[in-house]
């Protein structure tokens, strides 16, 4: 696993953004219940992150935000081009996928492929939908026992049968980036994050038609769920029921997204979780109260616990009420600071016009794919 600790110097910004570089001091939960919350001067204006990773084909290559920033992808590997639609054979997703070597996967046709069974995704590949509309549907991805994976602009939708999950990312797979994918209705998670899987970060991804919407950290058995970390930046939960996310063990950082018209709660802690919630948008439906807290054992302790959340700068709209305990009665193992793991992220005030962009700029787009400079 990578060193969570090392200071990297991400050049991740978009250009001409404005990053807020927070500190390593951590501060006590807020809970704002509008968007007058005090920011600092050069946070007045939303920016969206990676405006300049369409620039070139292989522009996405480690530009991630947070933990999942390293991941390379395809990025020294040739191209691969999907031309069939079919599950399997020569010029399909699938061969694509299972290659050993790196590839840079792009797509010369549109539709839906249907996936009569996991499709496995080996390690330093980057799937990228940008240039067309690919539709996933029956099972899903797996990333298991892979690194440095990016894919982007996919839809997945209509995964059926026990245990199917959109992108189920386990056991032991790192360096992962999950971009602009639109996500609804499976019979399981739309995107599964467990069994010591860690470093990846989620973005700009709608979830929608969905119950069980994201799990980080199998159950209270898998005590090495402990390395897990995740960062979920800039996503639309809309109107999905729960998980957004439900944690585990891993260490979560949550920035700029909006969740809106949950079923039971928008973020849940347990067992050990340690979950920092920074300047996003909680809009209740009826269910009013936005985190929860479950307490499991983990079969290596005597006491059983939750987890903790820190809520800094988030905005509770529409009678949404936090819901948050105080850290020391949790009984957690306390909060992480994200500066202690990485240096910046962009992240805005959680204003209309974040809100807007994420509402719309989230998810599948009709984005044109990029020249490959290397070619």
């Amino acid at each position: 696993m990578g060193n969570g600790h090392h200071k990297h110097h991400n050049n991740n910004q978009n250009q001409g953004a404005l990053p807020y570089k927070y500190g390593p001091s951590p501060q006590p939960p807020q809970v704002p219940t509008s968007s007058t919350t005090s920011y600092p001067p050069h946070m007045d204006t939303f920016t969206f992150p990676y405006a300049h990773v369409d620039s070139s084909l292989r522009a996405l290559a480690s530009q991630a935000e947070g933990f999942g920033r390293f991941a390379i992808g395809g990025l020294h590997g040739s191209l691969y081009h999907v031309t069939t639609l079919a599950d399997d054979g020569p010029g399909s997703l699938r061969d694509g996928c299972r290659k050993k070597e790196p590839l840079w996967i792009v797509f010369e046709v549109s539709g839906t492929i249907h996936l009569s069974s996991y499709l496995s995704v080996s390690s330093f590949k980057t799937i990228d939908g940008r240039g067309q509309r690919i539709k996933l549907t029956g099972k899903g991805l797996r990333l298991k026992e892979c690194e440095h994976v990016i894919v982007c602009n996919l839809e997945f939708e209509g995964g059926r049968g026990p245990d199917v999950d959109g992108i189920q990312i386990k056991p032991k797979s790192q360096h992962i980036w999950i971009d602009r994918c639109s996500l609804r209705d499976y019979d399981d998670g739309l995107i599964d994050i467990t069994r010591e899987s860690t470093d990846i970060t989620i973005s700009r991804c709608h979830f929608a038609q969905h119950d069980k919407t994201m799990l980080i950290g199998a159950d209270p058995s898998h005590v090495s769920d402990r390395c897990i970390r995740v960062t979920i930046h800039h996503c639309f939960f809309d109107g999905t029921r729960q998980r957004h996310p439900r944690v585990r063990f891993g260490k979560v950082h949550l920035y700029n997204n909006y969740t809106r018209n949950w079923g039971i709660y928008a973020v849940c802690a347990s067992v050990e979780s340690q979950i920092y919630s920074e300047c996003n948008i909680y809009e209740a439906g009826q269910k009013k109260v936005a985190f929860k807290y479950l307490t499991e054992k983990a079969t290596d302790r005597e006491v059983a616990v939750s987890g903790c959340i820190r809520s800094q700068g988030d905005l509770f709209m529409c009678g949404t009420q936090a819901g948050l305990m105080a850290e020391t009665e949790s009984g957690g193992n306390g909060m992480f600071h994200p500066s202690e793991y990485y240096p910046k992220w962009t992240v805005a005030p959680p204003t209309d016009a974040l809100k807007h962009h994420v509402q719309h700029c989230t998810g599948w787009h009709s984005v044109p794919r990029p020249a490959d400079l290397q070619n």
